[in-house]
């Protein structure tokens, strides 16, 4: 019998539609012979769907056709199984049932820990990193911290809300001058260089503060790194084993590797081919100590930001000096990393069926741990009025 995968994609995101295509790559190379897939997608405006249609990439260019032909569902555990459940009027009747979820979500309301914390409330199987790893990995200030505090390298940084910049703008932009320009300025939490720009002047400065301000309540803001190579790694595994990909060394036509650089090309040189647009050297172009450094840089990140699955974890690298800094992690990385992993002898239909057993493992080892015990406090609660039903004592 073929193990039932949920792939879950989309959300309210800005990152919506880089999911729906990675999502697709991922359906489109799994092992059909051991897993059926049922696709199950979220809207922008968190509606849960499932159906057929959802598999033609096609179908998402118009809407009217696409919420016509799927179905509403809700994904709920009953007696110890996992369903989707579909709401027709006023009788729900069960749609589907998985057994394992695989979100391939990407940025803000999905991949920062939101998805997996409601995994892990119905408690199914899921592939990836958990909600506190998930969570630390989409907050690059909170990230940073982390990474700083166990003594790995990062780029000198200021952050702050926007609350902060409204109410005392000169102050913050002082503190900013400290890094000396250029500088780079990011939202927090979003991915796929969305709401980035780097700056050269306070003028740019500010607009880039406001612009950023749009995306996300705090705001990070970078020294540029000299001489700069923006070299990738990718990691799988868990906490007790782990294995780094090859790198690779990623060039955009902008200052840094941007959206448009991503996902959407018309640089010199490049076809539009979406989310394999990205110009990619593997592997990097870097010195054999510089490599080996990275690899174990990323190990160490994955151990201490608490990862699972398949993470890519993104280097500045300052080739005059050799120095490198850990930017950021990607918890759930565009097209899941398979092009590293595939330079590395793993093929995308491996690595898929590599982070489901990883799933498998995870929820099996984590069952054994105890999360409840009986108790008799409620058979001596005497009613709550006023918050005093427990005649002032609690016996155990």
């Amino acid at each position: 019998m073929k193990i039932k995968i949920g792939v879950i994609f989309g959300g309210e995101t800005v990152e919506h539609e880089v999911s729906i295509i990675s999502a697709l790559q991922a359906i489109k190379n799994i092992n059909e012979d051991k897993y059926e897939v049922v696709p199950i997608y979220i809207d922008k405006n968190r509606n849960w769907y499932t159906g057929m249609d959802l598999l033609n990439i096609d179908n998402y260019k118009n809407s009217d056709f696409l919420f016509k032909n799927i179905i509403p569902v809700t994904l709920c555990k009953f007696k110890d199984e996992f369903w989707l459940l579909r709401e027709k009027g006023f009788i729900k009747r069960i749609e589907n049932k998985i057994d394992i979820a695989f979100p391939i979500v990407h940025g803000d309301n999905v991949e920062d820990g939101s998805i997996a914390g409601y995994l892990e409330s119905i408690g199914i199987p899921y592939v990836g990193s958990g909600i506190l790893g998930s969570a630390i990995g989409q907050d690059k200030v909170v990230m940073k911290q982390l990474i700083k505090s166990e003594g790995l390298p990062i780029v000198d940084y200021v952050w702050f809300y926007d609350y902060e910049y409204v109410d005392d703008e000169e102050k913050i932009i002082n503190s900013i001058l400290k890094l000396s320009f250029p500088v780079i300025v990011k939202p927090a939490s979003l991915g796929s260089s969305v709401g980035i720009a780097v700056v050269h002047n306070v003028e740019e400065l500010k607009q880039a503060i406001v612009d950023a301000i749009k995306y996300d309540e705090k705001i990070v803001v970078e020294k540029v790194v000299n001489n700069l190579i923006e070299v990738n790694a990718s990691v799988i595994g868990n906490n007790e084993y782990a294995e780094v990909s090859a790198l690779e060394e990623v060039m955009g036509v902008d200052e840094f590797l941007s959206y448009k650089d991503k996902y959407i090309g018309g640089g010199k040189g490049y076809k539009n081919k979406g989310i394999t647009n990205t110009n990619r050297v593997i592997p990097a172009r870097i010195s054999d100590k510089l490599t080996s450094e990275i690899k174990e840089l990323s190990l160490k990140v994955f151990r201490i930001l608490n990862l699972s699955g398949v993470v890519r974890i993104d280097y500045l690298v300052d080739n005059k000096n050799s120095k490198v800094y850990v930017n950021e992690p990607n918890i759930i990385p565009g097209s899941l990393s398979f092009y590293l992993w595939k330079e590395s002898g793993k093929d995308y239909k491996t690595l898929l069926d590599d982070l489901i057993t990883l799933a498998i493992k995870n929820y099996k080892k984590k069952r054994k741990k105890i999360y409840s015990f009986e108790s008799n406090i409620l058979e001596n609660a005497n009613g709550l009025k006023g918050g005093k039903g427990f005649n002032g004592k609690l016996k155990m």
